[in-house]
């Protein structure tokens, strides 16, 4: 049995903030799942990311199921949708794609800003935006079988971040 919650709040929406390009920036590319959403924005949070980047496709910020999964990082990340494939085009800093095949991230000098773009849960990042990556960045399978489809979008955004706060220490 599951007890709901005991508290409501009502909040006004904010306007979301324009995107300066500079430190690090997730962008999301039709991210389905609002769990993943909810778990992904809570991450930027915990490692100090500001601006979160999301397709028009991607799921709504405002999903009841996104606004729980942030713990409450909802309201420290800006979140911006946008055409993003316009965006990466005219950006100004080095964009990193996350793919099943590229430069194994532990093996990658990272820099401490740029703009780091993971895709659909099912179909990864749409061919259109693949173009416009600069780097292609994968973290690697271990294990004798490595027949694992894949891994979470949430779980793949925390080792990312992860490495690429590590170039600071």
């Amino acid at each position: 049995m599951t007890t709901a919650n005991t508290c409501l709040a009502v909040f006004k929406i904010p306007k979301s903030k324009a995107v300066v390009q500079k430190g690090l920036i997730v962008a999301l590319d039709a991210i389905r799942d609002p769990g993943n959403l909810g778990t992904i924005i809570r991450l930027c949070d915990w490692f100090g990311v500001e601006n979160l980047v999301c397709s028009t496709t991607t799921v709504d910020v405002y999903n009841p199921k996104v606004v729980q999964a942030t713990m409450g990082s909802i309201a420290r990340v800006n979140v911006s949708y946008v055409d993003l494939n316009e965006f990466i085009k005219t950006a100004n800093i080095p964009v990193f794609g996350t793919f099943m095949e590229g430069t194994i991230i532990y093996k990658e000098k990272l820099p401490k800003e740029g703009i780091i773009i993971l895709g659909n849960e099912a179909n990864g990042i749409s061919d259109a935006i693949e173009k416009n990556c600069q780097h292609r960045l994968t973290i690697p399978r271990f294990g004798e079988v490595m027949q694992t489809e894949s891994l979470n979008v949430a779980t793949a955004t925390a080792i990312i971040l992860s490495e690429f706060r590590r170039v600071e220490f």
